[in-house]
Formats: structure tokens, sequence, C-alpha cells
């Protein structure tokens, strides 16, 4: 391949789609400049006044090397807290002004009924995953596109890169099972299943795109664990087709059907809180948005012409497959001139997430080396500054927890030091006045609020927001705050038990240990003792010994280390009880973690729920083999990264 490349021309009608104005054309996105710039100049100003502050506590009584260090750490962590905190503010005043995030204009998402001319695929990757909990999630989210009555414009592909013979064959089974139900409507429905899975999730949709991309307009990736409407399909399609210069719609999956008092937690918080995140950062990064690998709607073209993925040079962390995938489509489409847009408000997008501590860490541990990785190719020319602060921010998310801890640590030691040499007031040997030790009380304090608003203070917004606009869909404003508080206590309870993994996790990839990417357990189970007390004895035995320590030589210190001690000494009842299906169904009850998928009928999940309930049938030996539409080929480059740096995307 040559050293230069055409890019696609996104100002352009791609297959003919028409410029119409619709509920979702967003034609206009004033004062982009002006809202990063805001964005930007608020986080810069709040964080310089919290490491001012922190300088000021610090350097009393004279910044040694320890210290400064831990300012440097600090200053890192706080910008990221700063920015997190403006990003939600604004969230929150969008939403409760009703406005849309990137028009400013009053919401008015409302029914859109311009036709729908494109043809878009709908895939869904798997690998050795529940093959019940897949096909029935593949059929609920196309029975619900088949009550729009626009199942016609669709085609619907699962793409198997199973490994372990028993799954692929039972896999085989419940497709002719699928199929024998979906009658004439699954001629529109295709399974195939790579022998090899090569490149991972990469690989498994770039042979889609070369065999069958060329037949379809957009593409509409689903995760094994996705459920989405018809009328959330339908919606993306639309905003494609009012917007040619889309390159990708993202969507906020909201997670559902959670049975463990973990995964109420976290399905509860992503209800009350993500959609004002999403659009806070709907706002700041307008035509720049990320992706984030699934419930999104991707225009084919542009996607197969700059998003084909290299293998990057050298070892782990930063050399080999690329892990996390979607944030660099997302920054490639971007360089490329295509927009991509977060749709914070569109309703119908679902998701699953592991229901215990333990497999929501092992999640998270694939994440890290994925988000590490993008250290290495922020330098790309050509990116989007939005796109280079996607990867840094998102490395930043795991990182921080490392340098968290390690400011902990460096604090622990700055303070039994301190507490040995408290009564030494002459350090030098001609020292005519004593060195009198200096506390900023008033900086400590203002320090200590400032940072808990910063942390805090998106928790407090989002529930303002629910009681305002949300009461009925949560079951009423007193079910909305029995659920925050409980949220908020066990959000800070098991804090430093995800900082102690992620630190971990940090450093194991730093040192180049490789990272497994195997397939997520979902349905809820409560954890053995044996499994909870191996997963957290070092981090408990480390506490215990911190505490020790510093109990000993600085009892104060020790006082204001007590809240992370205590959630890594009780690691393993935390992450025992918490698996609990017991606590979820009592919480359910007791109207506590409750969500809106649970007090409003959703067409789609009460399909999916039925769906799972249909026993696996008794299928002929051997399954028959599924037919696939003809290959249609089409390219896609994936040049060597080299390549990708000497190409001039601004031709």
């Amino acid at each position: 391949m040559s050293g230069t490349r055409m890019r696609s021309n996104p100002t352009r009608t791609i297959n003919s789609e028409p410029e119409s104005v619709s509920a979702f054309a967003i034609i206009d996105i004033p004062g982009q400049r002006a809202r990063r710039y805001l964005f930007a100049l608020l986080s810069l100003v709040t964080t310089l006044g919290g490491v001012y502050t922190m300088f000021d506590i610090l350097s009393a009584n004279g910044l040694n090397t320890l210290e400064t260090v831990l300012l440097v750490l600090f200053s890192i962590t706080f910008g990221w807290i700063s920015m997190a905190f403006w990003s939600a503010a604004f969230g929150f005043t969008l939403q409760m002004l009703r406005l849309d995030p990137l028009s400013l204009k009053p919401l008015e998402r409302g029914s859109d009924n311009s036709p729908i001319i494109a043809r878009t695929a709908i895939v869904m990757p798997v690998y050795n995953e529940d093959t019940q909990r897949v096909i029935a999630g593949f059929e609920a989210t196309l029975r619900s596109l088949e009550a729009t009555g626009e199942l016609a414009h669709f085609d619907f592909f699962l793409l198997s890169d199973t490994t372990q013979p028993h799954i692929a064959q039972d896999e085989l089974k419940a497709w002719q099972q699928l199929q024998a139900r979906l009658g004439d409507i699954g001629k529109q429905c295709f399974y195939r299943r790579r022998e090899k899975n090569i490149g991972r999730k990469v690989g498994n949709l770039s042979e889609f795109c070369q065999r069958w991309g060329a037949n379809y307009e957009h593409m509409i990736v689903l995760d094994a664990d996705s459920l989405m409407t018809g009328n959330c399909l339908l919606s993306l399609v639309r905003a494609m087709q009012a917007n040619p210069r889309a390159g990708l719609i993202q969507t906020v999956p909201i997670p559902v059907r959670q049975t463990t008092f973990f995964g109420r937690f976290v399905q509860f918080a992503a209800v009350l809180y993500s959609p004002m995140l999403a659009t806070g950062l709907a706002f700041w990064q307008t035509d720049a948005a990320n992706y984030w690998g699934h419930n999104a709607i991707i225009r084919l073209r542009a996607f197969m012409d700059h998003c084909g993925l290299p293998s990057l040079p050298g070892k782990a962390p930063f050399g080999g497959d690329i892990l996390s995938h979607d944030f660099v489509e997302a920054a490639l489409l971007r360089r490329a001139g295509w927009d991509v847009f977060l749709l914070a408000d569109l309703e119908g997008s679902y998701e699953e997430v592991p229901c215990n501590i333990i497999d929501y860490a092992k999640r998270d541990r694939r994440w890290v080396q994925g988000n590490i990785q993008h250290l290495g190719i922020i330098d790309l020319p050509g990116l989007h500054p939005i796109s280079r602060l996607h990867f840094l921010l998102g490395a930043l998310a795991y990182i921080s927890s490392f340098i968290w801890l390690l400011m902990l640590m460096l604090s622990t030691t700055d303070a039994v030091v301190r507490a040995l040499n408290s009564n030494v007031y002459f350090t030098e040997m001609y020292q005519l006045y004593p060195s009198w030790p200096i506390a900023k009380t008033t900086q400590i304090i203002a320090l200590i609020l400032l940072t808990t608003l910063l942390l805090m203070g998106p928790k407090l917004l989002g529930v303002i927001v629910a009681l305002t606009h949300r009461r009925k869909a949560f079951g009423g404003s007193w079910a909305i705050i029995k659920g925050a508080f409980t949220e908020t206590f066990f959000a800070v309870l098991i804090a430093p038990i995800m900082m102690g993994y992620h630190a971990y996790f940090v450093v194991s990839v730093l040192l180049g240990f490789k990272v497994n990417w195997d397939s997520q357990a979902r349905e809820g189970r409560l954890l053995p003792w044996g499994e909870a007390i191996a997963r957290t004895a070092k981090m408990t035995l480390i506490a215990l010994l911190w505490g020790w320590v510093t109990f000993t030589y600085s009892p104060l210190f020790f006082w204001w280390l007590l809240p992370i001690l205590t959630g890594m000494v009780l690691g393993a009842p935390i992450v025992r009880y918490s698996s609990s299906l017991d606590w979820g169904r009592r919480c359910r009850k007791h109207g506590i973690l409750l969500c809106p998928s649970e007090t409003t009928e959703i067409d789609a999940l009460e399909t999916l729920d039925t769906l799972l309930q249909i026993p696996p049938a008794t299928v002929p030996e051997p399954a028959q083999t599924p037919l696939l539409p003809p290959d249609n080929r089409h390219p896609m480059p994936h040049p060597p990264l080299d390549e990708y740096r000497h190409v001039d995307w601004r031709n």
C-alpha cells in the first residue's frame, strides 16, 4: 500500500442518503470552541486552586523530596476529578433546563416518521458466551424491531468467534431452533463462525466488513449482553440519514436485569448518573465524541476506509493487537473528517454488567491494558485534540487508582517520619532558634471540603435531576433518596478495594504481564467464601500491617486513613455478601436501588425474559451449517503504524 490515502469526503451524501431535516438532525452546534475553552478554563482554575492549597500546606514546614513527589501526584489526580466534576455540572444544568447538549435547544426528540431508506446490518460479535442468553437477546432485539414494521431495511448477523467446541455446537443447535421460530423473517438473519479468532473482536468485525460491509450503509454493533429496542434502532438510523457527516453515533447503554446486591448497585448508579454525565460529555465534546464498542451505529463506508487497525510494534503493554479498539476507531473517524456524536438522551439502549466485585474487576483488568496502550499512540499525527484527551482520560481512569494508593503510602511515610521527629526542634548544630512545626489547619479543611465537593457533588446533582424530572420512573422521591444513600455508602466502602485491584492491574500491565480476554460472567451468583478470601487476602494483610504501623507511630493520621483501611480489611465479607442474590431480592422488595427498568414495562425486556424460559430443543445431529449471503468483497486496509504516522489526513 502506498504512503498516501484518499480520504472519503464527509461533506457529500453517501449512498444517496438525503440531507433531510428531522428530529435527529444535528445541523448546527453553536459555540463549539467556546464550550471547550469554558470547560478547560473551569477545570484548570479548579485544579490550580487545589494544587496551590496543597502546596501551601506542604511547604509550611519546608518541602522535601517526598512531598514534592506527593504534590506532583496530587496535581494529576486533582486535575482528573476537576474535569469530571465540571462535565457533570454542565450535564446537570442542561438536564435541569431540558436542553439538548448539542444544539442547546429544548429537547424535542418526539416521534420521527421520516422514511428509512438505508440498509443497516445489526451485528453481534460473540466469544464463548452463554448461548441461551446470546440467542435470547438477539431475538428480543429482532422482535422489537419487527414490531415497528421496518424490519425489511435490516439484516441481523451473529458473528461467532467461539473457540470451545461444545459451545460452538450449542450455538448451531440454538440457531436452528431460532430459525424455526422466526419463519420467513429468518431469511434476514445469518450466523457465521470463524474457526480462528484472529485479531479478537477487531478481526471478527473486520472480516464481516470485508465480506458483506459493502451491502449496507450502516452497521449497529451489539455486545453479547446488549439489548436495543426497535424504536432506538430506528432513531439511530434516522439520525444517520439526517446527518450525512456523521461517521458514528453512540448511545448510552443502561444496565438491566441485575439480581445480586452488587449488580443492582452498579445498575442503579448507572441509570441515576450516566444520562447526566453523558449530557455533560456531549456538551463539550460536540462532534468529537467517543465510541464505547457497542450499542452504536457506524457508517460502514467511513469505517471501512479509515478504521482498519494495525498491530502495534513491540511488546505489551504498548505493542501487539490494539485491545481497546473502540477509542481508536472513533479517533480515526474524527481524524478523517467524520463527526462522532453521543446521543445522551436516547432511550432503549441496554446492556448487562458483571454481578459481583471479582467478575467486575476481571473485566477492568482487560480495560486497564487496553487504555494504557492508548498512551503509546496518543502522538499519532492528525488526531483531534479531543481524541487525544479521550486517550489520556481513559488511561487516567485506572492509573489514578495507582496514583491515589501511592499518594496514601507516601503520606503515611511522611506522617510517620514527622511523628518520629516531632520533638526535634533544633535540626542544625548551631541553630539559634527552634523550628516550630506550622499547621495550616484552615487550608487543610478547605482542601478536604473542596475535594469532597468534587468527588461527591456529581452524585448530589444526579439525585436532584432525578427528583425533579424522573421521580415516577424510580418509584418516587423516597425510593430515590434510599437508593442514593445506599449507593453512596457502598461506593465509599468498596472504593479502597477497587483502588487496590486497579493499582495491582496497572503495575502488572506495566511489567508486561499478559492479559486474557475471556468471556464475561454476567448471571447472578453467590461467591463462595474460599474465592472471596483468596481474592482479597493479600489486600487485607497489607491493610492490617499498614494500619498497625500508622496507629503505632502516627495515631492522628491513622484516623484519617480508617475509611480506606476499613474497606480493605473487610474485603472478603464485602465481596461475599455483595454478591448475594438474597440481598438483591430484599433490596428490590423494599424499594432500594429501584430502577426505571423495574417500574416500567419495557416490551423488549419482557420478551427477553420470556425467551430465556424456552428450554433448548433437541436438534438432529449434526446441526446444519447455516447459509450465508454471497460474499461482496471490499478491502479494509490496515496499514502498519508507521504508515499511519506518515499519512497526510488533511488531503
